[in-house]
C-alpha cells in the first residue's frame, strides 16, 4: 500500500470539518492520558504507532483512519524503531 498524502489527506479533512497537523515522534515517544473537548482523527503516515482507548489498542497501518470521540482518554505511542510520522486533526465548531 502506498504511503498516504498528506496534502490529500488534509483537504479531505479540511471538507469534513476537521483541523490536520503532521506530528513527528522519535522511537519510544509515548503520549499518555489525553483528553480533547472535540472529536479527533489520527493516520499514521509513516512508522508504527500504537492508539489505546477506552482499554482497546489499535495499531492503524498507514493510512489508515482512526476517530477518537470527544472527551475519550487516549493514548498515542510510537512502538517502532525509528520516527513515526502521523496526521492528527480536530474536528470545528
Amino acid at each position: 500500500m502506498p504511503a498516504p498524502n498528506p496534502s490529500v489527506i488534509s483537504e479531505n479533512w479540511r471538507a469534513r470539518g476537521f483541523s490536520c497537523g503532521l506530528w513527528t515522534d522519535p522511537p519510544g515517544q509515548v503520549w499518555e492520558g489525553y483528553v480533547h473537548p472535540v472529536d479527533e482523527l489520527l493516520m499514521v503516515v509513516e512508522g508504527e504507532v500504537e492508539v489505546e482507548m477506552n482499554g482497546q489498542v489499535l495499531r492503524p497501518a498507514p493510512g489508515e483512519e482512526v476517530f477518537i470521540p470527544a472527551e475519550v482518554t487516549h493514548s498515542v505511542r510510537n512502538r517502532g524503531r525509528g520516527t513515526s510520522r502521523w496526521l492528527y486533526g480536530y474536528k470545528r465548531g
